[in-house]
């Protein structure tokens, strides 16, 4: 039997052995192409902390992702909210020269973090208070966000010479310290498995935490025994879009120490398949975050190496989510049944996802 942990490894193994079968086919050698990616993750000190600085941001964004995820709210909007965070992020970090490091770190973060949250909460009100779905509304503000930065990087937070679409660097004080040099280590990385750590305490020992669940599962049975929905419903984007926030101001406060066009690469719509491989645990997501980071770290070289495109790993990723939702279905429930026999264990192996909320 599988059990949550093991389907997603399973996942991953299975869409490697049709990878490879379909490499095979075009003439190639697939253990060259999977060493070429693993050497490009981990083949090095600096290769293993570029895994973990693509990885840092899929933390944040993922798990800004499952919580909102687990009380059936779709945040689809993680990506602008990730943008609004480092929005904010870029424009206080200017002025905080005259601070001490460790108060204008604090600053610059929790800039990010209320950026982030009233971006979110912008989509939590509109779902309590005016019925709006939030996958639209997210979706909405994402582009909202992309154009406020490309106005802020052409306008407001140009850098003076004006020659440039970007903003100014951040002011010392308020860059995070850089670990082992030149490698970019840094405490952000930190900052997010504390996070998932929180998170997952929040979610599984707190009674707030049980509302939320309780809430993903059956939104009328929560509210016959006293959850106020319409504020859950708040508080939960509010809270989801501060986590991608704070992704926002780690990456402009760690790595790039300024603002520009296209800030994420789309780190926001990853971070869903980040959620839906750790099937919404928070701890789950680092080593998921960690595994997507590896196959975006590794792509290149194994385009260098083995003149394979690096879009094969987004390849790699969406068979990974496929099968691991056909290991959800009636089909496969079957089909386990008649070899392994009945399992009690299946309704605890759904995720709080398969329950929708309300149109």
């Amino acid at each position: 039997m599988l059990s949550s942990i093991a389907k997603p490894l399973a996942a991953l193994a299975l869409a490697a052995v049709l990878i490879a079968i379909a490499i095979a086919a075009l003439g190639a050698s697939p253990l060259g192409v999977f060493a070429a990616l693993g050497e490009g993750a981990f083949g090095s000190w600096y290769a293993c902390v570029d895994t973990l600085v693509k990885s840092t941001p899929l933390i944040f964004t993922g798990l800004a992702v499952a919580i909102a995820f687990s009380g059936a709210l779709w945040n689809i909007g993680a990506d602008g909210q990730l943008t609004i965070g480092a929005i904010a992020a870029g424009a206080v970090g200017t002025h905080l020269g005259d601070f001490p490091h460790s108060i204008a770190i604090v600053i610059i973060l929790a800039a990010g973090a209320f950026g982030g949250a009233m971006w979110g909460g912008i989509a939590g009100w509109l779902r309590a208070r005016r019925d709006v779905n939030e996958v639209i509304s997210t979706i909405m503000l994402n582009f909202v966000a992309v154009q406020m930065l490309s106005w802020m990087v052409h306008g407001p937070l140009m850098e003076p010479s004006r020659a440039y679409p970007t903003s100014s660097p951040i002011a010392s004080a308020a860059q995070l310290d850089f670990y082992f040099a030149p490698s970019r280590l840094n405490l952000g990385m930190l900052t997010a498995v504390i996070l998932a750590v929180g998170c997952y305490v929040l979610l599984f020992n707190t009674s707030a935490g049980f509302e939320l669940r309780a809430m993903g599962r059956n939104r009328r049975a929560a509210t016959f025994f006293g959850v106020r929905i319409p504020a859950l419903t708040v508080w939960v984007m509010a809270l989801s879009g501060a986590l991608a926030g704070l992704g926002g101001a780690v990456q402009v406060s760690a790595i790039s120490h300024r603002l520009y066009e296209k800030l994420s690469p789309g780190w926001g719509f990853e971070a869903i398949a980040v959620a839906l491989v750790a099937r919404l645990n928070p701890i789950a997501i680092v080593p998921a975050a960690l595994l997507f980071g590896a196959l975006d770290n590794g792509s290149q070289a194994m385009q260098r190496t083995q003149g394979i495109s690096p879009e094969l790993v987004q390849v790699i990723q969406g068979l990974v989510i496929l099968i691991i939702l056909a290991f959800d279905t009636p089909a496969w429930s079957a089909m386990r049944e008649n070899i392994f026999g009945a399992s009690g264990d299946d309704a605890a192996a759904v995720p709080p996802v398969a329950e929708a909320p309300d149109a």
